[in-house]
């Protein structure tokens, strides 16, 4: 169970003794009061012979009583993911090899990319695969009408943007608002373009790093999921700084998906609370 609301006293109470009458026992629990925007966050994990619809209806009249915004699910059922892709395999590729491993809670039933360069990649995991050159604004707007089409029709809980490489347009940023997630190196603003990794390396970076973010209408400004670093020096060439930075994006989105789909993540205004 997860849940947020405006931040007063009682609510750990009626919450645990909710989950008690309902024949609950709970394994796990983190909370977080935000300073910041008054509101009250919370992470539960329960055992219980209840079935989950009873259970829920146990819990709804102290949800309604605090006004929650809260959801309840099964602990590791597979949250039904499509990914987007272009050219670049390391972050599709890290996420099919987890799925397949049983390291990642997800279901991928469809791999969706502007490009056809990783088809033989997807038909290796034995996940369908499907491209659609994106030349134009009408293919542009053709490529997101089948997103959406794929997220009806697989029932898409989540939506990845694996080094996707076109910018979402605001229409598609709201209807998949709070469930798309994106990948970039840790260059920006600074470097742009095509080759960042070889701009980073004329200019002698010592840090290199990937952000893993919720997708919205402003370019890679969502919220923040997770971020990591690796420090480098002169003696790296631009093929090793990329080669760094690629096993950064990988870490760095399988993290941010791994926490999506365990309901670890929760939106306090425009950054994120994250219960590891």
């Amino acid at each position: 169970m997860t849940l947020n609301c405006a931040d007063r006293p009682g609510i750990v109470h009626a919450i645990s003794g909710a989950i008690v009458a309902a024949r609950g026992n709970i394994t796990e629990s983190q909370q977080f009061s935000s300073a910041d925007t008054g509101r009250f966050f919370m992470r539960l994990q329960v055992e219980s012979l209840t079935e989950q619809s009873i259970f829920a209806e146990a819990l709804r009249e102290i949800a309604a009583h605090y006004d929650m915004t809260w959801t309840l699910d099964e602990v590791g059922r597979p949250l039904r993911t499509l990914v987007l892709a272009s050219k670049a395999a390391h972050c599709v590729n890290d996420l099919l090899f987890r799925q397949r491993a049983g390291q990642l809670p997800v279901e991928i039933p469809l791999v969706l990319a502007n490009h056809p360069d990783l088809s033989d990649l997807a038909a290796f995991y034995g996940v369908p695969f499907e491209s659609r050159a994106v030349t134009d604004p009408a293919s542009k707007a053709a490529f997101e009408e089948r997103v959406l089409e794929a997220v009806a029709e697989h029932d898409i809980e989540l939506v990845v943007l694996a080094r996707y490489m076109q910018i979402l347009s605001p229409e598609l940023c709201t209807a998949l608002a709070g469930k798309a997630i994106n990948i970039h190196h840790s260059f920006l603003p600074g470097f742009k373009g095509a080759n960042p990794y070889r701009q980073a390396h004329a200019r002698g970076v010592k840090l290199i790093g990937a952000t893993a973010h919720f997708v919205t209408s402003d370019l890679d400004e969502g919220p923040i999921i997770e971020q990591n670093v690796v420090r480098v020096d002169h003696s790296r060439s631009p093929e090793q700084l990329i080669s760094i930075g690629q096993d950064e994006e990988s870490r760095t989105l399988t993290q941010a998906v791994r926490w999506f789909s365990e309901d670890r993540i929760l939106l306090d205004g425009a950054r994120t609370i994250i219960f590891r």
